[in-house]
């Protein structure tokens, strides 16, 4: 399908399809800050509570009606997806504002920046809408979902707010945590009147009956983010308050437009929608110096509940679908784990990683969302570690690694990483 015309700033659509993709996207470059999708449904023109915010730290909504599935690069072209299932929105709820905001400057700096609306069945685009004008905004209301007469439209909004996703958010109703600026000194108060003295013939006070205590106030939204590079690799968990709960690690995958060298025929195999399976993996080795691996092979998916704490979410095969591959860890076992390794490796429909883009999300239930790229890879590589999870005892450190590695012959890819990070680990051959 060629590209569509833009709407006008305005403009508004029908909406027929009971489930769309909404696909925020942009060109990146040197220098272009990171840009974010969000939603906000509303009634009455404002969220109901914190939770009718969904973004990089809070992805599903509670109904299930709108997930934010995270950024696809293609090349030089990014998206990030929120799925919406029009079906699902609750009554009450009357317009889902939709939103990006950007992480290290401002909207001028964001080239190609726009909103597509997709049929979520069939991928057919019905709307789109191009930002034009934006110049010192660091957040932009692009669109809205809303209904009018029992169905649903598209409108094209481009609103700019130069306070950032913070000031999005609070326009909206969301109490936002952040760090605020200490209060100026005040003047010092002058000393208060002596009290009046108490009259004698008031009758004894009786005591009031106890109040029942106040429900405690919700947790306000925390909008940081973390994204790690090659000059800036490493985050403390503990500091960031994220060491409880459960953390999902989220691979997702695009394949370039450019196809070169031995990279083509990963290119053309891709494009003629094979069968390009991608396995996410994780060595472990827990604190009583027990080793193992978490992987779909040998149907090793690991458990939540006793050791390793590490369980693969079954195995996607559909190559680089909307949810990509995921496992979580349950770091309120952390005190069990020593450290682990989490590495993907092609498994079929590909030599190497060469012409992929991959990203990378760590979301720990408490705490900031930490991020990054993979980065091009220029050798033929089977297996890549992702990332190194280190209990130093006081600590829990993630680290990017983003270390394509080539196998020697006859060695497999999970050997390989094992080798690299001094595991010692006894391999025989697995199927799944």
């Amino acid at each position: 399908m060629g590209a569509s015309m833009s709407m006008l700033k305005g403009a508004n659509l029908p909406v027929a399809a009971s489930a769309v993709r909404v696909e925020l996207g942009w060109r990146s470059a040197p220098g272009t800050p990171d840009v974010d999708a969000s939603a906000l449904l509303l009634v009455n023109g404002k969220v109901r509570s914190d939770a009718d915010f969904v973004f990089y730290n809070q992805p599903a909504h509670a109904s299930g009606a709108v997930r934010h599935e995270g950024k696809r690069p293609a090349g030089d072209a990014v998206t990030d997806t929120l799925a919406v299932d029009l079906a699902q929105v609750e009554p009450a709820v009357e317009r889902i504002v939709l939103a990006a905001s950007s992480d290290g400057g401002t909207f001028g700096r964001v080239p190609g920046l726009h909103v597509r609306v997709l049929d979520a069945a069939s991928g057919t685009e019905i709307a789109r809408y191009d930002s034009q004008d934006a110049t010192v905004e660091t957040a932009f209301v692009l669109g809205e979902l809303y209904r009018r007469q029992g169905a649903w439209k598209f409108r094209a909004v481009g609103q700019g707010y130069d306070s950032g996703l913070a000031g999005l958010a609070t326009d909206f109703g969301i109490s936002v945590d952040e760090p605020r600026p200490a209060a100026a000194p005040q003047a010092p108060a002058t000393p208060p009147a002596p009290p009046a003295p108490a009259a004698v013939t008031a009758p004894p006070v009786q005591a009031p009956a106890p109040t029942p205590p106040a429900p405690p106030a919700p947790t306000p939204v925390r909008l940081s983010k973390v994204t790690l590079t090659k000059e800036a690799p490493s985050v403390s968990l503990t500091k960031q308050g994220g060491t409880s709960g459960g953390m999902r690690v989220n691979l997702t995958w695009q394949v370039r437009k450019q196809f070169k060298g031995w990279g083509a025929k990963l290119g053309r195999a891709v494009a003629a929608h094979s069968d390009l399976d991608l396995d996410l993996c994780a060595l472990y080795e827990l604190a009583d110096g027990r080793k193992g691996v978490v992987q779909a092979l040998g149907n090793a998916f690991g458990s939540l509940s006793r050791p390793p704490y590490i369980h693969l979410d079954g195995d996607d095969r559909t190559g680089g679908s909307s949810s990509g591959e995921n496992l979580t860890i349950n770091l309120d076992h952390k005190d069990q784990l020593r450290r682990v390794v989490i590495f993907v490796t092609i498994y079929e429909g590909a030599r190497s990683f060469a012409d992929l883009d991959a990203h990378v999300t760590l979301q720990p239930q408490n705490g900031a969302a930490v991020d990054f790229s993979l980065g091009e890879c220029t050798v033929p590589s089977t297996v890549c570690a992702l990332a190194l999870i280190t209990n130093t005892g006081s600590d829990l450190v993630v680290q990017r690694e983003a270390r394509f590695l080539v196998p020697d012959r006859g060695v497999s890819p999970q050997r390989t990483i094992d080798y690299a990070y001094g595991w010692g680990m006894n391999w025989t051959p697995g199927r799944k």
